[in-house]
């Protein structure tokens, strides 16, 4: 007799895994394989730095929030090496340049995550531009192999949701990645016990325990709360 097969339910899809999608997949689950993964989670007070975007947006400066949530997290980053570092072989190699990467969602639910390459010597005018460019060109499927493939150290961004916290995977052979979680308001008393509206933000970052030890990666998430609540250019 031959095989039975049961009718799909009205309504019902079936998609098949391949193209981008396929490779994404094969991507994560090699993650997940071969790296020893752990992720911190914390949040921040974004008052001063919504206070310091405003400041440069009266200005007439385009630099946005997220330019300036990277501007910090670069500038932690100089002095926290050791999550700039890919891991290869048994090689840990710590990098000097800060090559970025950004994940950037394509239509069709695809993600890429480009390098931008020596993301630290960029001032915020010039991040955001470069940014913005980085992403357009992803848009258009202008990707090089070497920006796909380029990154140290890559920061994801959930944008406007109410997930605050998350565990974003890594990009192999990278050993961290930094993911940017939803913005909650809450009411904060002030030094004078009045009550005050705050805006706050999940921070979380994945790293590889095989390279980074707990403590160093929790004193990275530390600082970078620090700078983001003084808001001031580093």
């Amino acid at each position: 007799m031959g095989q039975m097969h049961t009718p799909a339910a009205a309504g019902t899809q079936t998609l098949p895994l391949k193209g981008m999608r396929k490779m994404i997949a094969a991507k994560m689950s090699e993650s997940l394989q071969t790296a020893a993964q752990l992720t911190h989670h914390a949040e921040c007070e974004l008052t001063a730095l919504q206070a310091r975007r405003a400041q440069l947006k009266e200005a007439g400066s385009q630099v946005s929030l997220q330019d300036l949530l990277l501007l910090e997290i670069l500038h932690t980053l100089k002095d926290h090496p050791v999550l700039n570092a890919t891991l290869e072989d048994n090689l840990i190699t710590l990098h000097g340049p800060v090559h970025l990467g950004l994940a950037i969602p394509l239509p069709g639910d695809l993600l890429v995550a480009p390098a931008l390459f020596d993301a630290e010597q960029l001032d915020a005018e010039a991040l955001a531009l470069a940014r913005r460019a980085l992403v357009d060109k992803a848009l258009a499927g202008k990707l090089s192999v070497r920006e796909l493939t380029g990154a140290t150290v890559t920061v994801t961004n959930l944008g406007l949701s109410r997930v605050r916290f998350f565990t974003p995977i890594l990009n192999v052979p990278q050993v961290a990645i930094i993911g940017l979680g939803g913005v909650q308001r809450r009411l904060q008393r002030g030094a004078d016990g009045s009550l005050l509206e705050r805006d706050f933000m999940g921070l979380s970052l994945t790293f590889d325990h095989r390279a980074v030890n707990g403590a160093p990666a929790a004193d990275f998430l530390d600082d970078l709360c620090r700078r983001i609540e003084q808001g001031e250019p580093s």
